[in-house]
């Protein structure tokens, strides 16, 4: 098969690989622009541009993909389709008309559940035991289009975006390549989304990360693991900015504790590899922080220069 291949961060390029590995030919891979990154300012390749030059495929960067002379390019090379995953720019229907068999998308959700821009953080934030792959048919709608193929993947209970997102950059090259060879044989068959089922995971933005210790502590974990490592769950001891990651909820069941813990987001333990902080429902037990400024670092070794005392109060900024 032909391919355009669209797509920007490690996820996409994940993708990239696996295509290329099947022996796809891939004329040209479109990608955002290079930012700037870090104290220097120097521009910096997207793991998609860095894929495509090692293996020696055309580059296209387009500030703004609508635009006359991007479309004039996409249409130089005379693709069958095209595949996308994570390319950070809205394509138009004029695009998705060009190629053969239209565009097809690499979502990281069961469909029609998390549609939008973030669909790996606000899965685990919602507590979901399982998520996946969907291979769409891309029309002008946000994430809307026909379902060609879902692949699977189990959440496990100590899944941060880190690793969830590794389990399904794999199960997304998996699944591309699967739905291409299905297609092949005529054996696809299209099925649209019920908008009925659907939700919308919008991007994530930093103040998401915020703990609101009134919030049982399950949800505070889920939150700690899906916000790791950006843009971090966090809160403020003594007016300073204390990122937490790595947590788990304490199931309390001892009347004694439960009477004494006090109002959220006080400290009710410190022990030697953690603290226990008060939540709404049920209590936060933190393995792993990081005070602002510093490194991040084990719960144990920030206690030997922080002396933190049960009874003190997080979330004062």
């Amino acid at each position: 098969m032909k391919i355009v291949f669209m797509g920007t961060p490690e996820f996409a390029a994940g993708a990239l690989e696996a295509l290329l590995a099947c022996g796809h030919e891939i004329p040209a891979v479109v990608t955002q622009p290079d930012r700037p990154k870090g104290r220097s300012g120097k521009p910096q390749f997207s793991p998609v541009k860095e894929t495509a030059l090692k293996y020696q495929i055309p580059v296209l960067q387009p500030v703004k993909i609508k635009t006359p002379e991007a479309i004039r390019d996409l249409k130089e090379y005379e693709a069958e389709i095209y595949v996308i995953a994570a390319f950070g720019q809205i394509l138009s229907q004029e695009i998705l008309d060009i190629p053969d068999y239209g565009a097809w998308c690499i979502h990281a959700s069961l469909l029609p559940k998390y549609r939008g821009a973030s669909p790996i953080q606000h899965a685990i934030i919602a507590g979901e035991e399982k998520t996946g792959i969907t291979i769409m048919q891309m029309d002008a709608g946000i994430d809307t289009g026909d379902m060609l193929y879902k692949r699977e993947v189990i959440i496990d209970r100590k899944d941060t975006y880190a690793t969830l997102h590794n389990k399904l950059m794999e199960a997304g090259g998996a699944a591309i390549t699967m739905a291409l060879t299905l297609f092949d044989k005529k054996e696809l068959i299209p099925e649209k989304q019920d908008d009925a089922l659907s939700s919308y995971a919008p991007i994530i933005k930093k103040g998401m990360g915020e703990i609101d210790f009134s919030r049982n502590a399950i949800d505070i974990e889920r939150l700690v693991r899906g916000m790791n490592p950006w843009p971090s769950a966090y809160t403020f001891y003594q007016g300073r900015q204390l990122k937490l990651w790595e947590a788990e909820a304490v199931d309390d069941d001892n009347a004694e504790v439960l009477n004494q813990k006090g109002t959220p987001g006080t400290i009710t333990e410190v022990e030697k590899d953690s603290i226990i902080i008060a939540a709404g429902t049920g209590r936060l037990k933190v393995y792993s922080m990081q005070m602002e400024g510093k490194k991040r670092m084990s719960t144990h070794d920030f206690l030997l220069g922080v002396k933190i005392q049960k009874g003190e109060k997080l979330a004062v900024k």
